[in-house]
């Protein structure tokens, strides 16, 4: 096996994650943190177009996965890892198909379903990617009651990480909340900050459940390093209880991204079908991709920076609130 292969596809997921995980984990909480319409609205605009950049090291790491290592895709393409990647998939595009057609259709009716969509396409994806680190830790089975808490688990991650980017996003930048004049507040950007503690809670017991059902003979995955599984099992639940406590909510930020970060880096307890890569085709897939990589760097950090500042209400996903005849009064929307 090729280490700098491998070494750099570890790298392309280990990106998407902690950026998807913005995206992904803010469209699950999308029902608690945003019930009204122009709180629905503010929403999908802190979400795009940060999740166009986070898919683009998926599409990457997928690129790789099929150009370098034909192995790991059939492992990842049958039997019940089969299903588990179509929902996936589903998700995946459940999910981009209700942020990009929002705004194309100006009805409530309309604006639910792709609210609906989103939320859903969300869940999908998060679970997907929990099944799948607990089916290849599980040998292959995405349904047995390791893979099943694993998926959870992962989910509250999404969740955690979701709330933290919600809780910068969601502050109002012109001293209004939510629509309303007055102090410069958000009630959803404080739920967010409030919940990651609530999450991190949560997700420490679930990993006590993982870590029991480990130690349970017949329930624990079939892992060819567990010394290595249990280091990088030990990195969420660290930062867990970091986050758990009162500072929480100002720590969440970077804690959240170092504990979903971790996640894939548990197949590194296996020995996955990675194999050597043809000499042709890793120089072919490295002389495509690498050039592009500083790139993806660049401007994963500028739009990082670019979307820490509070979300703007409108946008090509969202429309902005029409006005009515009387100048400063805002017609309530969907």
């Amino acid at each position: 096996m090729e280490i700098a292969p491998a070494l750099f596809l570890t790298g392309l997921i280990v990106g998407y994650f902690v950026l998807a995980g913005c995206d992904i984990g803010l469209g699950m909480a999308a029902p608690y943190l945003a019930r009204t319409p122009a709180e629905r609205r503010r929403l999908v605009s802190a979400i795009a177009p940060y999740f166009l950049g986070s898919e683009v090291w998926l599409v990457g790491a997928v690129g790789v996965v099929a150009g370098l290592f034909p192995s790991l895709k059939d492992v990842l393409f049958e039997g019940g890892m089969w299903a588990v990647s179509t929902v996936l998939l589903t998700g995946w595009l459940m999910r981009d198909a209700g942020l990009w057609l929002r705004a194309r259709v100006d009805t409530g009716a309309w604006r639910s379903v792709c609210d609906s969509a989103l939320v859903s396409g969300s869940w999908l994806l998060a679970l997907s990617w929990g099944l799948i680190i607990g089916g290849l830790l599980s040998g292959g089975d995405p349904l047995t009651p390791f893979s099943l808490v694993c998926a959870l688990t992962v989910a509250v991650l999404f969740l955690l990480r979701g709330a933290a980017f919600g809780a910068e996003r969601l502050v109002p930048a012109d001293g209004s909340a939510s629509g309303h004049t007055g102090p410069a507040t958000a009630p959803e950007a404080d739920q967010a900050a409030w919940a990651t503690r609530v999450l991190a809670r949560t997700g420490l017991a679930t990993t006590a459940v993982t870590a029991a059902l480990v130690a349970f003979p017949g329930t624990g995955p079939a892992v060819d390093r567990p010394l290595l599984l249990a280091a990088v099992a030990a990195v969420p639940a660290t930062t867990l209880a970091i986050t758990s406590g009162l500072s929480g909510p100002h720590l969440s930020r970077h804690t959240s991204a170092v504990a979903i970060a971790a996640v894939p880096l548990l197949a590194g307890a296996l020995n996955l079908p990675l194999g050597t890569p043809p000499a042709g085709t890793l120089l072919l897939t490295g002389g495509a991709i690498l050039p592009v990589l500083p790139l993806m760097v660049v401007g994963q950090v500028a739009l990082h920076r670019m979307l820490r500042r509070p979300a703007d209400d409108h946008g090509f996903f969202v429309t902005p609130p029409p006005q009515d005849s009387q100048p400063g009064r805002t017609v309530p929307v969907s």
